[in-house]
Order: C-alpha cells, then sequence, then structure tokens
C-alpha cells in the first residue's frame, strides 16, 4: 500500500504491479555497483593467480611476527627488537589478531587482505566521485581511469594502483591506506559543504562534533598504516577544506582544528612506533630514488588526457576547485622530494594522477549533447586508455600472449616454501639472492642482514651487517672469517645462488630444481628433513 498525506486526511493506495507483495520499489543495482563488483571479482582472482612477490614477502614477515606475539613483535626481518618499526600499524596489527584466531600463516593472511583492500578501494573511490558529481557514471569512468591512464612503462611500486599494480600490491598496507583516503576525502567533502553552526547534539545520529571528531581519528589511522601515503592523504584534505569550505567563522575554524588535534593524537597515542620521526629519516631516500626515473614514459596518458579535464575544471570553478588544488599540492609535494633530496617523497606520485583522472571522468560523465571540446576529450581519453591497456595494463588479467600480440606481465617470483620446510621460525639465514632476501622472512626466517631500512634497527648497524655478510660471501673470505661472522648473528642456514660457491664447512641439505638455488646447513644442531618438490638433491652433501 503506498500513502499520501494531505491537509486533513490520510489516503492509502493500493500498490500495483510486481513490487506490491514487497510493499516498495525493487531496487536495482546502480552502474557503478554493478561494474564495481564485476572488477572486483575479476582482480580477485587476477592477484590470487599472481604468486607473491616483491614485498609481500615483509608483509607476511609482519603478520608472522606478530602472531607470534602482539604485544612486543621482534624486528620483521632480522634476530632484533621490534619497537619502533612502522611495520607494526593498526592494519598490521589486525591482521596479526586474525592470524592468531584462525591459525593462518602470514602468506595466507596477505593473501585474503586483498579482496577486502579492494573492497574500501572502490567503495571510497565511489563515496568520492559522488561529492564531486551526482553523475551515476561518473565513479564508473573514474574505475576506468584510475586503473588504467597512467604511461606505458609499468611501475612495480606499493601504492601506484594501476591495472597491472593491483595484482602484486592489492594485500599491501598502501592499497589500504588509500582506500581510507579516499573515504576520509569523501566525508571531508561532506562535511566541508556543511556551513551550519555545529554543536554536540547527543547520541541521536545527527551530525555533531563527533563526526569531526572521528574523522581525526580516521585520519590519524592512515598516517599509522602507511605514513607516506598519508603525505598525499593530508594535502588532499587541505585542498577539499580549503575548495569547498564556505563561511569560516570560529565555529568552522574549531571544529576542523579538532579533526586535525586527533589526527594527531590518534597517530601519537600509538604505542608501537613513533610515526612522526620518520618524517626527518632519510633511510630509504636511496631506494626511492629511481621513482623519478622516466616520469614522462610512466605519467603521459594520465597527462594527455587528465590535465586537459584539470584546465577546464581551473576555469569553470577557479583555482580553488578541490582537484585543481589537490594536483598543484602533490606536485609541490614531489618537486620537494627532487629538490631535497628526500626521494622517498616520490612516493606521493602514486596519488598524484588521482586528480586529473577524476577531472577526466565527471567530464566525460556529463549528458549529451556534447560539444565539440568534450567530443575531443572523450575521443583523447578513448585513445589513452586503449594504449595503456594494450601497452601495460592488459597482462593483469590476460595471458602473456594472445594471438600476435604479447602483454606485459606481472612479476612470476618463486616460492621458497621448499626452504622453509628446513629453516625454523626465527633462525638467522645469510641469502645472496635478490628474491630470496624478499621472500624468506615470510615464512618466519630471519636475516642476518635486514634487505630494507627500518627505524627499529639503526641504519649504521644495518649497514655494517650488510657488509659483513659480503664479507662472509666474498671469494676470498676464510673459513675462520666466516665463522666468526656466524657466531656474530647466530647464523644457521645458507641460501645460497648457483654462482656463489658453497663454503667448504657448510652442509647442504636441499636445492630448488627451478632456480637452482642451495640450502645449507652451517653451525651446529639437527637438521629437519623435508618432503615434496625442491627438497632433495644433494642432501647431506658438500659442494
Amino acid at each position: 500500500m503506498s500513502t499520501e498525506v494531505g491537509a486533513d486526511v490520510v489516503v492509502r493506495r493500493p500498490a500495483r504491479g510486481a513490487t506490491a507483495l514487497r510493499g516498495g520499489r525493487l531496487w536495482r543495482p546502480t552502474p557503478y555497483q554493478a561494474v564495481g563488483f564485476l572488477f572486483w571479482l575479476a582482480m580477485t582472482l587476477a592477484y590470487w593467480r599472481v604468486p607473491q612477490c616483491c614485498d609481500a614477502g615483509q608483509h607476511a614477515a609482519v603478520v608472522e611476527r606478530l602472531r607470534a606475539d602482539l604485544l612486543h613483535p621482534r624486528h620483521p626481518m632480522a634476530d632484533l627488537p621490534g619497537a619502533g618499526s612502522p611495520y607494526y600499524s593498526p592494519y598490521a596489527l589486525a591482521e596479526g589478531v586474525f592470524a592468531r584466531l584462525t591459525g593462518l600463516g602470514g602468506w595466507e593472511v596477505v593473501r585474503l587482505a586483498g579482496p577486502v583492500n579492494l573492497v574500501v578501494l572502490l567503495t571510497g573511490l565511489g563515496r568520492f566521485v559522488h561529492t564531486l558529481t551526482p553523475r551515476p557514471w561518473a565513479p564508473v569512468l573514474a574505475l576506468g581511469a584510475t586503473t588504467l591512464l597512467w604511461g606505458t612503462e609499468p611501475v612495480v611500486w606499493s601504492g601506484f594502483e594501476s591495472l597491472l599494480g593491483m595484482t602484486t600490491s592489492l594485500g599491501y598496507p598502501s592499497t589500504a591506506a588509500i582506500g581510507l583516503t579516499l573515504w576520509a576525502w569523501a566525508l571531508t567533502a561532506a562535511r566541508a559543504r556543511d556551513t551550519r553552526r555545529v554543536r554536540y547534539v547527543g547520541p541521536s545520529g545527527q551530525r555533531g562534533l563527533t563526526g569531526y571528531a572521528a574523522l581525526g581519528v580516521l585520519y590519524g589511522v592512515i598516517a599509522l598504516v602507511h605514513p607516506i601515503t598519508f603525505v598525499a592523504t593530508a594535502t588532499g584534505a587541505v585542498a577539499v577544506v580549503a575548495g569547498r569550505q564556505r563561511g569560516w567563522c570560529t565555529a568552522v575554524t574549531a571544529r576542523w582544528a579538532l579533526t586535525c588535534a586527533l589526527a594527531l593524537l590518534t597517530a601519537a597515542a600509538w604505542p608501537y612506533c613513533e610515526v612522526f620521526a620518520l618524517a626527518g629519516n632519510a633511510s630509504a631516500d636511496t631506494i626511492h630514488r629511481g621513482l623519478y626515473d622516466d616520469l614522462a614514459g610512466r605519467f603521459w596518458l594520465a597527462s594527455a588526457a587528465g590535465l586537459p579535464a584539470l584546465w577546464l575544471r581551473a576555469r569553470r570553478n577557479g583555482p580553488r576547485d578541490p582537484l585543481v588544488l589537490m594536483f598543484a599540492l602533490d606536485c609541490l609535494v614531489v618537486a620537494f622530494g627532487w629538490l631535497s633530496g628526500h626521494y622517498t617523497y616520490g612516493r606521493v606520485l602514486g596519488m598524484t594522477p588521482v586528480a586529473p583522472q577524476l577531472a577526466l571522468a565527471v567530464e566525460l560523465a556529463a549528458p549529451r549533447p556534447w560539444r565539440a571540446g568534450r567530443r575531443a576529450l572523450g575521443a583523447v581519453a578513448a585513445v589513452a586508455a586503449g594504449v595503456g591497456l594494450c601497452t601495460v595494463q592488459a597482462g593483469a588479467v590476460v595471458p602473456g600472449r594472445l594471438g600476435p600480440v604479447r602483454f606485459a606481465q606481472p612479476p612470476d617470483w618463486p616460492s621458497y616454501a621448499w626452504a622453509a620446510r628446513y629453516v625454523r621460525p626465527g633462525e638467522p639465514v645469510i641469502a645472496d639472492g635478490y628474491k630470496a632476501r624478499r621472500m624468506l622472512p615470510g615464512y618466519g626466517a630471519d636475516l642476518a642482514a635486514p634487505t630494507w631500512p627500518d627505524p627499529a634497527l639503526d641504519e649504521r648497524e644495518r649497514l655494517r651487517r650488510l657488509a659483513d655478510v659480503r664479507a662472509y660471501l666474498a671469494d676470498g673470505s676464510t673459513r675462520a672469517g666466516r665463522s666468526a661472522i656466524a657466531r656474530r648473528y647466530h647464523v644457521r642456514w645458507l641460501l645460497l645462488t648457483p654462482r656463489r660457491r658453497v663454503p667448504q664447512e657448510a652442509v647442504v641439505v636441499a636445492w630448488s630444481g627451478r632456480t637452482g638455488e642451495v640450502l645449507a646447513r652451517v653451525g651446529g644442531g639437527p637438521t629437519r628433513t623435508g618432503s615434496g618438490p625442491g627438497a632433495g638433491g644433494g642432501v647431506g652433501t658438500t659442494r
């Protein structure tokens, strides 16, 4: 039954049609809900298809350490205390709790985190785009732009959420941080539009200061989950507030000050690390120098299609348009990283194309008929998306070769489960392979020299350990020198590539048929037996 309320009488009319039994309209998904679900399904399968690689070992190692001890986890990669490591974030703690409750290992938890992070990312994208325009197809176009419009050179870094990049990074904290960032921007935009004088109104559900406080906590959580992403989060928040907030007064300033204060308090109160100390930490700058290489090849498609749309917004709305401000501030951060030598700020490049990509989506979601300029913009965008798909991104969901066309593929790294059958969690290993050093900690093993800088370990000590490992592996090393280094770091195992000679005192216990790497035991203690592929070949022999 439907109801109409008049001045003096209530008239009930019978409901007609197929929805009469339900008493309302039949629910239909929006275009973005339908496309987003199909995208989530396809990318989840693509992510699970690709062998875990790159930074996955680091994040799996964090879960393993938290699974062993939630309150006092060890260093993610070495037999050292983990106090002060930024890897132990609220996101990682939630994963650690999940691992303890389910009994799953770090690799399984990182794998399962991918679909969850993708839900946060997709819903956040849809919510933020709806603050820019009510056009129903705008989020769909935004999804296409943010995954396809990058460049013709692949970028294999976490925080760069292209279609190909998602196949390796969906389970990373950076993906969760980006999804939460989009949600935070959407909530910020909703409050920036509200120019009423807001006061606390109790638990009735009406908007009050509690909303601004909760938003501040959300920003603080993002800063803890992935600190470098938070730099882009903060510049985006400033752009949204500066571009949308009108009617500034004492009350308006006070509520945004509350948001900032709660964000700082949340980040400062986290007991596992001092996140603000990372601002002056330059230990990772050298690693991130490569982010500034070939910027044109990595971002020219986003620039060719997105910058004209951003210029149209600036011309129509003025320089205070949120997307225009966001892009300008991100560019300033990237330039600061280059000019100052703090190349870690180059990680903001993963969020810099978002503003022009979303500006393009909003422009192309306009109802037809289009003027000549918008038609030309649509043609450029279609060609750019096609180029991006065929040159880089298609490899995420299609085989390496489709007929005469060959597509770039995600990294295909080997598993080191064969070595983990022998190496107990917490036993130190010396490895000389690039991939082995990044994957072994995910199985619970420790490295004599951690691969990545970490504030939990003084950088001078890490470099000293790396120098000792190089001395151990040097061709001219002596047995006495190797034994001293092994005793210093309690080394029990060597994992060596075929180009490296196994020391005379080591005993080979297993080898990999795929990579040719050899696992050898040094020092005393029992050896566990393994089984399965890669567990045989030279057990108990020397080489």
